[in-house]
């Protein structure tokens, strides 16, 4: 059955006062990372309610054992929680189009003074979580609400992972892909901007604990600053960016960037007293990492900058790694991704392939499942993780329509 354009997008329109009013309840739910469960109860009622097909994928504390377990967040557990599969897969004579989205929130900013509760404004959805991520939830609901109203039931299937801890590592994808599930393509919805992101950054997340020796500041040369120590590292670190940048230009996408990949460094605990030298410093940041390099080789070389520099022992220093993403990388040429562009032009929505200079969970299924994966999606980046974070309903929409006629197009 062959449906027009011109259906979709009325389908679309009908359905979106419901697409609201689903995307503004599930925002009143505070469901940073650990604590989605009640998010994820509505979230499982809700879809059945709607009569989409929806099962419980349980977690379990069995999952800090696994080698890519990320730790930003410290004593989360995971017995008795889950995350959610909805759709079905395909039965066999057309192929499965996987979507992935999180359903975590990073905390409130300063200055946010009602981050729980939906403010409207025109066409604009304000709360913590509107365009990250629960704004494209909402274009992953609209679509599979849009398919019931189409009657569209093809040979291939549509599943949707909604999952926990995107922003502290993305352990609800690496359950969901322990799980395992077999999918012709998978589309990771993030706010991108009218962007189809095939090349997607990895990066490192590191804590190094320096051990100094304490002393009074009047006791120069019989102390040494584990503070000063963080800041020589920092100086190191920084130079060791600098040369891996160097040696990843060369990769199309990502050339356009002037730093595609930087270092942040984003804490530094140190000290109890202004006039003593401080025995014990931790740093907390972040590197960035393109396609020319893996997360081994990266966090490798760290520990080798900061010995091969001179200035420090190994006794000196413990690095360690909270979390660990790989490149993403699918060739623009790919049909995912030109599908993707296709179902855009069709809905009259200019999409374009680029580069995303930001981490997320696409490597789980593109390098470990063997999914080709891309990230797309309503709103954008610029204003997610801020105190004026939204989302526009119409940016919803159009997702919605592009992602309905992309579905139908490449699941058969």
């Amino acid at each position: 059955m062959t449906i027009d354009n011109a259906r979709i997008r009325a389908a679309v329109a009908e359905l979106l006062p419901e697409t609201q009013e689903f995307l503004c309840d599930l925002l009143r739910f505070p469901s940073t990372c650990g604590r989605e469960h009640d998010a994820m109860i509505w979230l499982e009622q809700r879809f059945q309610q709607a009569g989409i097909p929806v099962t419980r994928v349980p977690m379990s504390n069995r999952l800090r054992q696994d080698p890519d377990y990320s730790t930003p967040v410290p004593d989360i557990e995971y017995d008795g929680r889950f995350n959610l599969s909805v759709g079905r897969p395909a039965d066999g004579a057309g192929r499965t189009l996987l979507f992935n989205v999180h359903t975590d929130v990073v905390p409130p900013s300063e200055g946010q003074d009602t981050p729980w509760e939906p403010r409207l404004d025109g066409d604009r959805v304000f709360a913590r979580g509107a365009c990250d991520d629960k704004g494209p939830l909402a274009s992953l609901y609209l679509l599979f609400r849009v398919l019931q109203r189409l009657g569209a039931d093809a040979k291939g299937g549509v599943l949707g992972h909604l999952v926990c801890e995107e922003e502290n590592g993305g352990n609800g994808s690496l359950a969901m892909t322990r799980a395992g599930v077999k999918a012709d393509g998978c589309v990771v919805l993030e706010p991108s901007t009218r962007k189809v992101f095939t090349s997607i950054r990895g990066a490192v997340w590191f804590r190094i604990v320096f051990h100094g020796r304490a002393g009074h500041s009047g006791q120069a040369g019989r102390t040494r600053s584990a503070l000063l120590m963080a800041r020589d590292a920092i100086a190191i670190l920084e130079d060791y960016h600098a040369k891996l940048l160097a040696a990843s230009r060369g990769l199309p996408l990502f050339d356009p960037y002037p730093n595609p990949m930087p270092i942040t460094f984003g804490r530094l605990q140190a000290g109890n007293w202004p006039a003593a030298a401080p025995s014990r410093a931790t740093l907390e940041g972040v590197l960035g990492l393109l396609p020319n390099k893996t997360k081994e080789q990266v966090c490798a070389e760290m520990r080798q900058a900061l010995l091969a520099s001179g200035t420090f022992a190994e006794s000196d220093f413990e690095l360690t790694f909270m979390y660990r993403h790989d490149s993403s990388v699918v060739d623009p040429s790919h049909d995912l991704p030109r599908g993707l562009l296709a179902a855009g032009s069709a809905m009259a929505v200019p999409l374009s392939v680029d580069a995303m200079t930001a981490s997320c969970d696409a490597w789980f299924y593109t390098n470990q499942l063997g999914i080709p994966t891309v990230v797309y999606g309503p709103g954008t980046l610029a204003v997610a993780h801020s105190k004026d974070e939204h989302i526009a309903m119409s940016d919803i929409a159009e997702a919605g329509a592009v992602l309905t006629r992309f579905a139908l197009d490449f699941r058969g």
